[in-house]
């Protein structure tokens, strides 16, 4: 089975596909980012993010898709982080999938144990639980991995 990961976001989607197959471990397939500039118009924003992740389903054809939930200490980038949220959930439902998601605490508590660890911890069970050399980077990507495998270890 392919989960895909999603970390939304307007300047930076990340992504991260995992293949599962019982009762071995995962193993991480391709990750990375959709990046939009900061200066550039909304919309056009909006319509990278809706191309790329209609080019991101169709050439992974994931089973399943875990994404973060939208949590916020900074009110300022909530609207624009939402407005990507929506595109990417409409290209999904273009797929016929529906998200899983999960929140922060969620994630971290899947992977760690601990609701409130740190992002590197979440970013070293990552790469433990993948056998990996490295920490995925950016942050974003590695992120995205994370609710791939949370949807791995919850679902």
């Amino acid at each position: 089975m392919k989960i895909l990961g999603i970390d939304p976001g307007l300047a930076i989607v990340g992504f991260g596909l995992i293949e599962v197959e019982k009762p071995a471990s995962p193993k991480l397939l391709e990750f990375g980012t959709i990046v939009t500039p900061k200066h550039t118009p909304i919309g056009d924003r909006l319509k990278t993010i809706y191309e790329d992740m209609h080019t991101l389903i169709e050439q992974f054809q994931p089973q399943v898709v875990g994404m973060e939930k939208l949590f916020f200490y900074r009110m300022g980038n909530l609207v624009n982080v939402a407005q990507a949220r929506g595109v990417i959930v409409l290209v999904l439902n273009q797929h016929n999938i529906e998200p899983i998601e999960f929140s922060p605490p969620q994630i971290k508590q899947a992977l760690t144990g601990h609701g409130n660890a740190d992002k590197s911890d979440v970013q070293e069970a990552v790469k433990r639980e993948l056998s990996l050399d490295a920490i995925p980077r950016p942050d974003d990507a590695a992120d995205a991995i994370a609710a791939a495998l949370t949807c791995w270890l919850i679902a």
